[in-house]
Order: structure tokens, then sequence, then C-alpha cells
């Protein structure tokens, strides 16, 4: 049996030879397992892929933020002088004879309307000079070419005109036609319909 003196020189080789070193290899002994990767800079690559990641993002965000606002500013610009142009048809002071009908289409009465859209028209005031009723309009709506009010009264002295109406106008033919849509106080539906010029 091979002693450990024996082992270590490498005695008991089938060759009977005792290996040399040479200098041509460094290399000892071979490792099964990569070497450990370096640690040193793997920091600083992380805060340069953070930082550019960052500065894309904020870029990328700048852009969009800037291609927003123009588009939407564009987009106001053009909306407001068409949408002004088509608003000032519906400003001024108007008047006309308007027939009230119930639901079921049966005539109630004519009665006259006068009614003022101001600047912008989303408020104006009107007079029903035949109830001797007057109140405010409100625009709640704007419907293609049609805007549509709620009437509120703010006078009724003999107590014939209902507290709340709604009236859509729209052009037609230099003038508006409108059409009044309330409920009485005993639930019956009226619409009113008629020219102001």
């Amino acid at each position: 049996m091979d002693t450990a003196a024996e082992l270590e020189s490498g005695s008991g080789d089938e060759s009977g030879t005792t290996p040399t070193p040479t200098s041509a290899s460094p290399v000892t002994q071979l490792s099964l397992w990569p070497p450990p990767r370096s640690t040193r800079h793997s920091g600083r690559r992380r805060r340069q892929v953070t930082v550019v990641s960052a500065v894309a993002v904020a870029v990328l965000a700048l852009a969009g933020g800037i291609a927003a606002a123009l588009t939407l500013t564009a987009g106001d610009g053009a909306r407001d002088e068409a949408g002004q142009t088509h608003l000032d048809a519906f400003v001024g002071s108007w008047a006309g004879e308007m027939v009230q009908v119930d639901t079921e289409g049966d005539y109630v009465a004519d009665w006259h309307a006068e009614v003022r859209i101001e600047d912008g028209a989303e408020r104006g005031s009107t007079a029903w000079t035949t109830f001797a009723c007057s109140g405010t309009l409100e625009q709640t709506a704007a419907e293609g070419d049609r805007l549509v009010y709620t009437y509120t009264e703010t006078a009724d002295p003999q107590d014939r005109c209902v507290d709340e109406a709604e009236l859509t106008v729209s052009p037609d033919d230099g003038g508006l036609a409108a059409e009044w849509s309330s409920v009485t106080r005993e639930g019956t539906r009226m619409i009113s319909t008629g020219l102001m010029e």
C-alpha cells in the first residue's frame, strides 16, 4: 500500500515517472464553476442605466405634453371661432306667436313670446306677454344647430304660467324656430311651437 508520502510525490504511477510542473501553464488546478463576477463596476452601471432611462422618460413626457397642448390649443381656437359664429345666430331679441297643444295634440291656446338671448348664448330672458309672465333662460345643451334652455319663472302675477319649461331653438329662415315644452300643475304635458323673428 502506498504511503502518504508516496501519494504526494506521485509514486505509484504506472509509468513510473514523476510529473514535473511545466512553466508554460500556470494553472495547476481546474474548477468546474466560473469565477465570481466582479461587483466593482456594477453599481455605477446600474446608476447610469437608471439616469439614462429617467432622462428618456422625461423627454418623451415633455414631447407628449407639448404635442397635446398644441393639438388642444389649435382645436379650441378653431372650435371657438366656428362655435362663436354659430352662437351669434341666436344672440338678440326675438318675438313671435306660439301655438300650444296638449299631449293628445289638441289645441289649447295661442300666446305671444318675447325672448332675449345674451352674448355667448348661454343666458337670456323671456316674457310671455299674453299671460303676463316672465322668466330667465339658461342654456343646458347644444345639439348640432339647436340650443336648449331651461326657463325658470321669475314673475307670474296672475298665477297662469308654469314654473319651469324647456325651450329649444334653432335657426330658421332668418329667425328662430322655437319649441316650448312644459308640464302643468295638473301633470299635463304641453308643447308650444312657433317662429320668432
